[in-house]
């Protein structure tokens, strides 16, 4: 039977003695848990958050950094019948503040790292604590009969990383997360003998749908508390990860440690997934090299309108390495171009079960994003081949135009990728009298390379046309990344016109 509520995906007739978790809090002493242990303590959690009086519908946030607690107190709380809203941690504590008031929480779970940044007047259960304000204090154990939920009953809340003003809520539905969970299911293969590395954090989208589809699958979840390349290398080494999961940022960093690659046992690895950001030819290719034999994919999908809206083509081609795949059944997907016209090139828009019902109290903006018919705008700029592949060009937001010729951010990077001694590079734009904005780049280089300034331009001005190429680079020994584990645009945006300063270069 498909579940109804996203906090209860274990099958009926699953061998529940199957291991589901290993945290790695404590990576020297990991903690593991059987599904059925998983599945005792969430319904622990759901018990004591109603023995505490909150009732069907009301908020309970979630501000920890990745850890069992986490998961338990996520599933838990949708077990009730509760809305479970993870919360980044990285966002500065005003912005914290405003997520927990605007989603309305009754109740703060966190760890003592974060306790802090919890807001005044709302009660909190601290992970790992001792006492009555204690999670373990919350924990009722016993038997509990999950919530069932309708069809578009709202199981949590995500707030957008907030790169252009404060964070909006996305509310989403049980049914519509099943749908996606149910849809992989059908389209992709079996994982359920997969041990799924989970290191993005559990705040985001890529980290909960891998999550869920884990336990929906009777798969092994290992759970790193945050992502650090070498912390990564070693729990696929120590856990035997089958299937690992990231954000291409995180691949890219991971690529750059020759020395722990060289140590580590990798063979376990059998497929790779990567998404939430385009990924390049050139990263792809560094992947397999040290993944060889495990099958590499790059996903897509929006906290708007669903994490599974691509996948396998129908007819069994093979997706090329840079595509995002071909629109699984059931999933409404559609390309406009500036005419307004469907097209081959032109702006995402998607309507599937998976999509919100619209901002939280924002009408204006769901207006913004919502079509007349009711597609969701992904602001997202793809192309559609002649198999009908996607591929992701850029943000339509991201685009800047230099003396009349429209440039995308993700096209300059790519080509500056290709040059063999160019291992990541982030183009954003600065102001020009002339030219109305001009692309600047940071990028980071091969240790011991050589690369300067000079030779990355001329790389450039070879590879592409004119107006794309930097008009000054910065050579960084890593770029910043944003509370999603992706590039921080903005971070970067921010330096460029500290170092050319408004009157641009």
């Amino acid at each position: 039977m498909t579940p109804t509520n996203m906090g209860d995906l274990w099958p009926g007739d699953a061998d529940m003695s199957r291991t589901a978790l290993v945290d790695l809090l404590d990576p020297d002493r990991p903690v593991t848990l059987s599904h059925e242990a998983l599945r005792d303590e969430c319904r622990a959690v759901a018990r004591g958050l109603l023995a505490r009086g909150l009732v069907s519908g009301e908020r309970v946030a979630i501000l920890s950094a990745n850890r069992r607690e986490f998961v338990t107190g996520y599933f838990g709380a949708m077990m009730a019948g509760l809305v479970a809203v993870p919360v980044s941690y990285r966002f500065a504590r005003e912005t914290v503040h405003f997520i927990i008031r605007d989603c309305g929480a009754r109740l703060v779970l966190t760890d003592e790292a974060r306790l802090a940044d919890c807001p005044d007047g709302i009660d909190t259960v601290v992970f790992g604590a001792a006492g009555t304000d204690g999670f373990d204090a919350l924990s009722d154990p016993g038997p509990f009969e999950t919530v069932a939920q309708g069809d578009g009953d709202i199981g949590m809340f995500l707030y957008t990383s907030g790169s252009t003003g404060r964070p909006k809520g996305v509310p989403l539905s049980h049914s519509g997360q099943i749908w996606v969970i149910e849809t992989r299911r059908k389209v992709d293969p079996d994982v359920s003998d997969h041990r799924f590395l989970v290191a993005a954090p559990l705040y985001h989208m890529n980290a909960l749908i891998s999550t869920k589809t884990a336990v929906a699958n009777m798969a092994c979840i290992v759970l790193l508390p945050e992502f650090t390349a070498q912390s990564y290398i070693r729990a696929i080494h120590d856990h035997r990860c089958s299937f690992i999961t990231s954000v291409p940022t995180m691949l890219a960093m991971v690529a750059r440690e020759e020395e722990a690659l060289a140590a580590a046992d990798l063979s376990s690895v059998q497929f790779v997934l990567t998404g939430s950001s385009p990924v390049t030819q050139k990263l792809m290719d560094q992947v397999k090299r040290i993944f060889p034999g495990a099958g590499v994919a790059n996903a897509y999908g929006t906290t708007e309108a669903g994490a599974g809206v691509f996948g396998p083509h129908p007819d069994g081609l093979a997706r090329p390495d840079t595509a995002i795949g071909y629109p699984v059944p059931g999933a409404g997907v559609r390309l406009i171009d500036t005419a307004g016209r469907e097209s081959d090139d032109g702006v995402l828009q998607m309507k599937t079960p998976a999509m919100m019902p619209g901002y939280h109290n924002l009408p204006e903006k769901t207006a913004e994003r919502m079509t007349a018919d009711g597609w969701y705008d992904s602001g997202d700029v793809m192309h559609r081949d002649s198999d009908g592949f996607y591929y992701f060009v850029g943000r339509a937001d991201d685009m800047f135009n230099c003396g009349g010729e429209n440039v995308y951010p993700g096209d300059v990077e790519v080509m500056l990728e290709r040059h063999t001694d160019i291992l990541q590079a982030c183009v954003v734009p600065v102001p020009d009298e002339i030219k109305g904005e001009k692309p600047v780049a940071f990028v980071v280089a091969r240790a011991e390379s050589g690369l300067d300034e000079a030779a990355i331009k001329a790389h450039a001005l070879a590879n592409g046309p004119a107006y794309q190429h930097p008009r000054r680079v910065f050579l960084l020994d890593r770029l910043p990344l944003a509370a999603t584990n992706k590039i921080d645009r903005n971070a970067l945006t921010s330096r460029a016109l500290a170092e050319v300063g408004e009157a641009g270069v």
